[in-house]
């Protein structure tokens, strides 16, 4: 395994390890702090794999968005049909889920720590790390190996279709039919600009009207 693909998929995989030690620990019956595990992994793997994501940094060699207005345009796109169950379809409210307000009996430092650790891990480590595993590699090397070879934005069906179904596959049940769709439209980010940045673009307005989103209507369940 070369540096290059190491560098496109350890930041992924060091955030998934993560998320499996928080299932871990809540299936073990392990509280932290007495809280679900998520509010003590979720800033420890936003530091982490930020530390990764520096250290490869050079690997990625992003510049400037290409077509940045397609992309910020496919990024509200899909964040519309993140919410339009709730919002057009009148399906129940997402209550449920990482809920920082948990932490206000606790000091303030806590609280804050996790609010901007949160929306850093959102806005800004996800769709770095999301877009360098499956756009960035895992869309070139369905095509060919070494997968650096394959020039970022080269359409094949089958590579489109299988990232974007293992794109939904990771995310909850609830917002799998989002995920199918925003997995294809991140895609043709890609295909259209050939800029992996565009991508990332794309990826952390979604987010980012998303995060707004969740703690305007207190839905903690899409976090």
């Amino acid at each position: 395994m070369g540096r290059k693909t190491v560098a496109y998929a350890a930041p992924y995989f060091t955030f998934m390890l993560f998320l499996g030690l928080a299932q871990g620990l809540d299936a073990a019956h392990i509280a932290p702090w007495g809280l679900p595990a998520i509010y003590a992994v979720f800033p420890l793997q936003t530091a982490a794999c930020a530390a990764v994501l520096a250290w490869f940094w050079r690997e990625y060699a992003l510049r400037l968005p290409a077509k940045a207005c397609l992309a910020a345009g496919i990024g509200v796109l899909v964040f519309a049909l993140w919410i339009a169950p709730q919002v057009l379809f009148h399906r129940p409210a997402r209550l449920v889920g990482f809920d920082p307000e948990v932490l206000a009996g606790r000091p303030a430092i806590f609280y804050w720590v996790e609010i901007v650790m949160r929306l850093a891990r959102s806005i800004v480590v996800v769709p770095l790390l999301e877009e360098i595993f499956w756009r960035g590699f895992l869309l070139r090397f369905l095509i060919d190996t070494p997968f650096e070879a394959v020039p970022f934005g080269t359409y094949a069906w089958q590579a489109n279709a299988v990232v974007a179904v293992a794109f939904m596959l990771e995310h909850l049940p609830p917002d799998r039919p989002a995920a199918l769709a925003a997995g294809l439209l991140y895609n043709l980010v890609a295909y259209r600009t050939r800029s992996l940045s565009s991508c990332v673009l794309a990826h952390a307005i979604t987010n980012a009207l998303l995060c707004a989103f969740i703690l305007t209507t207190r839905q903690w369940g899409f976090w």
